[in-house]
């Protein structure tokens, strides 16, 4: 897969007779890819042409997709997109360039480990940080200093008891 290709998520079921498929999003919100023009799937591009939001999942048509023998096919295949298509906020990141960080400590520099995982939860995302001992580190400012994607570390200021 390209390196400009990310995972966002999985095609789970068909939706209807005319060829829509059910789509679970890897992303914050079902609405980023609900607002796509293309999709990839087995690393080829597929137009959408028409996609929303059901019940925290995207219902999407796509091109060439015209019947329910179609979307079939496309069950349990992953749908990545081309980072280039979205345009993210300030201080926000592709999970998958998070994973495998250096996590160094804000003000020693020492190293603490990887940043293994990142765990969705309403109140906010948590980096999974593996190194001697596993971390649970909030990814908020409070404890999140800096994020350094192309020089390959997050600083993080931890508090006793972490």
């Amino acid at each position: 897969m390209s390196d400009n290709l990310i995972e966002t998520g999985k095609i789970v079921n068909t939706h209807g007779v005319r060829g829509e498929v059910k789509i679970e999003p890897w992303a914050d919100s079902p609405e980023v890819l609900a607002g796509l023009k293309r999709f990839f799937i087995d690393g080829e591009p597929v137009d959408v042409v028409s996609a929303r939001v059901h019940k925290n999942c995207v219902i999407a048509a796509l091109g060439g997709v015209d019947g329910l023998d179609a979307a079939i096919k496309l069950k349990n295949k992953h749908v990545s997109i081309d980072r280039s298509d979205i345009v993210l906020e300030e201080g926000r990141y592709f999970v998958a360039d998070l994973i495998g960080l250096r996590a160094v400590d804000a003000d020693s520099r020492e190293e603490l480990g990887v940043v293994a995982d990142v765990l969705s939860l309403p109140s906010n995302d948590v980096y999974v940080i593996r190194g001697e001992r596993e971390i649970l580190v909030p990814a908020v400012p409070d404890f999140v200093v800096e994020t350094c994607i192309d020089e390959g570390f997050i600083a993080l200021r931890l508090i006793e008891g972490m």
